[in-house]
């Protein structure tokens, strides 16, 4: 079950399972803790984001859903420590990929492995909920690559991820990229142990998606905005786009990209490197 979506099965206060229902369908008993808000004309809305856990799981209260959610992170958070710490050790740094599905994170990193493979050794982990798909489009270049299929599960955890990394050939003083679940929702609550979250957004996805999905964008320390080459065929505003991000989070950086033409990814190797390097010199001064 995770608490952060409500997906798979739920556990109510009685101690029975209630299963997950989507919307459209008959909904039969209803959260009286949850936050309903009802507008009726052109603005009508139905906000399950409103109350206390800012999530709605039928069958549950808001505060037993907060002390699922607080004990299902705080696990996380160790494992992720953990997972942190070993790649500290070995000089890793490592990138958590984040996207909806479709926006080019593995055209991506194809390109990027055949640009820095040269210069870097470097590992990916792959997460979908089924298929080695991209895992086999990974090992094609060379890399080595361990695929996580979650079945339901809609994100990565940091456990899987240390499970993947005890696979992995040691990549000393080199890159691990951690190619996320296609999903803007549950993967911004899950520290892999990653030194950064990088969104990557398709410019064929709508320039509101930072406004729609702010958690994901608030989490991003940098929003690559991805399938550039498309611009001149599609009617997308990019600085409303930019703008939305920076509203949500007004720390994250944002870099223009093609991972089909290569344009912008200079510009993303060049951020890698200072912020591996800011990485190296921190650990150096706490060591």
């Amino acid at each position: 079950m995770c608490a952060i979506c409500g997906c798979g099965t739920a556990t109510s206060e009685t101690g029975q399972e209630s299963s997950h229902e989507h919307p459209g369908h008959d909904h039969h008993h209803h959260d009286h803790h949850a936050h309903h808000h009802l507008d009726h004309g052109d603005d009508a809305a139905i906000d399950f984001g409103g109350g206390l856990a800012g999530v709605h799981l039928p069958g549950m209260s808001q505060e037993r859903i907060i002390r699922v959610e607080r004990d299902i992170l705080s696990k996380n958070a160790a494992f992720a420590r953990t997972n942190r710490a070993r790649l500290a050790e070995a000089g890793v740094f490592a990138l958590n990929l984040v996207s909806s599905p479709g926006s080019g994170k593995t055209t991506l990193l194809v390109r990027a492995i055949n640009d820095l493979w040269p210069r870097f050794p470097i590992a990916v982990i792959e997460g979908d909920q089924q298929t080695s798909n991209d895992a086999d489009r990974i090992r094609a270049t060379g890399a080595p690559a361990i695929q996580i299929n979650t079945g339901k599960g809609c994100h990565l955890d940091a456990h899987m991820v240390g499970h993947a990394m005890d696979q992995l050939p040691q990549t000393q003083g080199g890159l691990l990229f951690i190619e996320n679940v296609g999903n803007l929702v549950c993967p911004a609550a899950f520290d892999l142990g990653e030194a950064h979250k990088v969104v990557v957004l398709s410019v064929t996805e709508g320039e509101d998606k930072p406004l729609k999905y702010p958690d994901m964008f608030a989490k991003a320390d940098l929003m690559l905005l991805n399938k550039a080459d498309l611009l001149p065929y599609l009617d997308f505003d990019m600085a409303a786009c930019m703008g939305f991000a920076r509203r949500v989070n007004p720390r994250i950086e944002i870099l223009t990209i093609s991972a089909r033409t290569g344009e912008g990814l200079s510009e993303f190797y060049s951020w890698m490197e200072t912020h591996a390097g800011d990485m190296s010199r921190s650990a150096q001064l706490s060591g």
